[in-house]
């Protein structure tokens, strides 16, 4: 398989990953939400760093997409400028922790080092970082509810990514033991 077919296959697998966690956010977490995409649980900010995590570039792409397909079409009907630059801080500020993981806590793209500890380092980066990045935004377009926004949306989105991280690792648990070589 080529690199390019594989890194399509990852943009793809993402967009179904994100996009269906922003579902189940929806139906679980809807009421939870304090304004428009700022919930105190945020699901989907989980699968912005599983997905960047295991996926890197490609990962970022997929989130890029999907974000936008919510945002331009549900979150801000027609309101290209608002889904464009909500889709960049969503893919954008996960994959920016993911690079500043890498240099800075020596995270190998293989993961084989990924410890508790760096993966919670890891979710509070991730956590931070995109909701800056969305609230840059916001200022420049004037919007209120700063202070208020952001403190939920760190909350909403370290909730959901443990949530999600700590699913994923108890459903991994079920798993049957790989065999070492002899």
């Amino acid at each position: 398989m080529t690199e390019r077919r594989m890194n399509l296959y990852l943009v793809l697998a993402t967009i179904a990953i994100h996009g269906t966690m922003m579902a189940v956010n929806e139906v679980f977490f809807k009421e939870t939400e304090f304004l428009a995409g700022i919930g105190w649980v945020y699901l989907p900010a989980g699968t912005r760093l599983l997905c960047t995590l295991l996926f890197g570039g490609a990962g970022a792409i997929g989130l890029l997409i999907s974000g936008w397909l919510a945002c331009y079409w549900y979150y801000f009907p027609g309101d290209i400028v608002r889904g464009a630059m909500g889709s960049l801080a969503g893919a954008v500020g996960p994959y920016l922790a993911y690079l500043v993981a890498q240099r800075w806590l020596g995270l190998r793209s293989s993961l084989t080092n990924l410890t508790p500890q760096r993966l919670l380092l890891c979710a509070v980066g991730c956590s931070a970082a995109s909701p800056l990045l969305h609230h840059l935004w916001f200022a420049v377009h004037g919007d209120e509810h700063l202070a208020s926004g952001l403190i939920v949306m760190f909350i909403g989105d370290l909730a959901g990514t443990l949530l999600v991280v700590y699913t994923a690792k108890w459903a991994l648990s079920f798993l049957p033991a790989p065999k070492r070589a002899c």
